[in-house]
């Protein structure tokens, strides 16, 4: 089931309506994933039946981007103001502390998520934010470059190039390790995401301010896993190595032979890495129950 939240933001200059948009199927204890920056919540569909026979399942479109219309321009691109957001949005839907699981600008939200307490785990794949500042401005110029592609080429050479594994290769070569893997309507989709979305440009500005990592000290009781694609050319795997220092209580994971997005090389790997990291984690204290 498709559907749109419409949640009441408090800004500075009084409430705001933000709508957010989001996928849900499935049954259990409540799975919130969160995708990267330019892409939308189809970037978990290669997992989603997997992971919706055990749990209730609830991709979202993040503000500016797939389905979910941009900010209102007094609500920053932030990791605070976001992950903000996405607590009114779990509010909303009546989600107390669901599981989180985020792909790289998503996995620095679910951290984000996490500090504020807002999930009982989190599971990031390939989470921005554990770089050194060469390799952030190398990942910023290769998203940029990558949204300028999307921009400068007709719709019509989207489609004829997405139908050969080549085409689909010199699309999305850069975020997935088998690209050719990928349906050439998914590729047309995501493509189409990147080139429109509206909150692309405030959330890479936001990255360049200094949006931190977390640290041990922001997740002391939240279950964090951290997992990386061993062939990610985005954010290389030595970047999950950092993570897991600057987090030590984390589980760090390899995924062989996986991209910065891995969730299309390899779902049934990603898949087991989600349900495992939520089924560990300690259930939800209802709210009644808390001190």
């Amino acid at each position: 089931m498709s559907a749109t939240a419409f949640l009441s933001i408090d800004t500075p200059h009084g409430p705001e309506t933000v709508s957010v948009a989001y996928h849900r199927e499935g049954a259990g204890e409540p799975l919130l994933l969160l995708h990267g920056i330019g892409h939308h919540w189809q970037a978990w569909e290669p997992v989603l039946r997997i992971l919706a026979a055990e749990r209730d399942v609830i991709a979202v479109d993040l503000p500016g981007f797939g389905e979910s219309p941009a900010l209102p321009a007094a609500v920053p691109y932030g990791l605070p103001e976001v992950s903000a957001v996405l607590g009114a949005f779990c509010a909303e839907l009546g989600l107390d502390r669901p599981h989180v699981a985020g792909n790289s600008l998503g996995g620095m939200l679910s951290l984000e998520m996490a500090r504020r307490k807002l999930v009982r785990s989190a599971t990031v794949l390939s989470p921005g934010g554990f770089w050194t500042p060469g390799e952030r401005r190398y990942a910023f110029a290769t998203l940029l470059a990558m949204r300028h592609g999307a921009r400068l080429l007709p719709v019509p050479v989207i489609e004829r190039l997405s139908r050969t594994a080549a085409g689909r290769t010199a699309l999305t070569g850069t975020i997935y390790a088998r690209p050719w893997r990928r349906s050439p309507e998914a590729v047309v989709g995501e493509t189409l995401a990147l080139r429109n979305a509206t909150g692309f440009d405030l959330t890479l500005a936001a990255g360049r301010e200094g949006a931190g990592a977390a640290t041990a000290e922001d997740v002391p009781d939240v279950p964090v896993t951290v997992a990386w694609g061993e062939r990610d050319r985005l954010l290389p795997r030595r970047q999950g190595v950092r993570a897991k220092h600057v987090v030590p209580s984390a589980r760090l994971i390899r995924l062989p032979g996986c991209g910065h997005v891995p969730m299309n090389d390899d779902p049934a790997l990603v898949a087991r890495v989600l349900l495992d990291a939520t089924a560990a984690a300690p259930l939800a204290i209802p709210a009644g129950e808390r001190a």
